[in-house]
């Protein structure tokens, strides 16, 4: 009834008839494998429900470091993944769906990064933890939206610094640390595709509602910003203001947990520039292929596993773990 998945595809193969109760079965298997199932707030709801941990990067790169399970099963995207079987080279590390990329990922090739590093040899590389294992083997320090100016702001002042690979959050972040930070020029096809238009529009028709927006948004939306952070910073303060509107920048599968800690508030999504009115161009499609049938399929199949060499591994894990004690110094722990 079930193939056994290759590392490319998990495949499911059964009759019109058939009827799985994947919750169930997860949890099952959850036990029997002795896994915990890590998911960032980008993924979809019922994902987000049996989860063991939700998160933002920097919390679920933390949970995967500390975890005693044997199995770490990441409901994200690749990077992610990578990250968890960096830190964990003996464990099992699934991803749902092998081609649950980013495209902020994708903007920053190992090889043109390489020649472009080569151009600054007394830059310090600090890179954003969006980015490939060939990419983060290639950093000083990893960062994520959570810590970077906190991080940033412990190196000396005459550090000359090359940060990758989104150039918004680049930007964001030299404005906040009076910085000169060389930029590579990557983006987030997400955060990149929100309309200014319908966002003005939006404040119009609800000129209540606080805008509140990820630093990976263009400058010209952070402006309108009222408060800007990573995806638990935008969570926490919605929390702080339960019972407000909010007009939110960033992937709306973050809603299902403002819902939760702000019970009362009111939120709206702002739509794409395609077409005027794109509702779904905010909508990550990678995160999105993550599915309670691809969970239980690659729990009752081990696979995809993430595998990475130990070169790799090696070298990519200086600049985590280097973030990790970083993150500690600061009181983020």
């Amino acid at each position: 009834m079930y193939s056994i998945e290759t590392k490319e595809q998990n495949t499911f193969l059964a009759s019109p008839a058939t009827r799985i109760d994947y919750e169930s079965e997860i949890e099952r298997l959850r036990k029997d494998m002795n896994a915990v199932i890590l998911a960032h707030y980008y993924q979809a709801d019922e994902i987000q429900d049996l989860a063991d941990y939700v998160g933002d990067s920097l919390e679920l790169a933390r949970r995967a470091a500390e975890t005693d399970a044997e199995v770490i099963v990441f409901c994200g995207v690749k990077f992610m993944a990578e990250g968890a079987k960096i830190l964990n080279p003996d464990k099992l590390v699934l991803i749902p769906d092998l081609k649950a990329g980013c495209s902020l990922e994708e903007s920053c090739p190992p090889d043109a990064f390489g020649a472009f590093r080569a151009q600054y040899p007394d830059h310090l590389v600090v890179t954003y933890i969006n980015c490939s294992a060939e990419i983060k083997a290639m950093s000083d320090i990893i960062v994520t939206s959570s810590n970077a100016e906190a991080i940033i702001n412990q190196l000396p002042a005459d550090q000359k610094i090359i940060f990758a690979p989104d150039k918004y959050l680049g930007a964001y972040l030299n404005k906040k640390t009076g910085r000169n930070m060389v930029l590579w020029e990557g983006t987030c096809i997400v955060h990149e595709r929100f309309s200014e238009q319908e966002l003005i529009k939006l404040k119009t028709r609800h000129p209540e509602a606080q805008v509140i927006a990820h630093p990976e948004c263009p400058e010209q939306l952070l402006r309108h910003a009222k408060h800007i952070g990573s995806t638990s910073s935008l969570i926490n303060y919605c929390a702080a203001h339960a019972g407000d509107s909010f007009i939110v920048l960033t992937e709306p599968g973050i809603l299902h947990e403002m819902k939760k800690r702000a019970a009362g508030s009111i939120f709206y999504d702002v739509p794409g520039m395609s077409g005027g009115a794109c509702v779904s161009c905010n909508t990550c499609p990678y995160m999105k292929l993550n599915t309670l049938e691809k969970i239980y399929l690659c729990m009752a199949n081990r696979a995809p596993a993430i595998d990475l060499s130990p070169e790799l591994i090696t070298c990519a894990r200086k600049p985590l773990d280097r973030m990790l004690k970083m993150s500690k110094a600061i009181g983020r722990n």
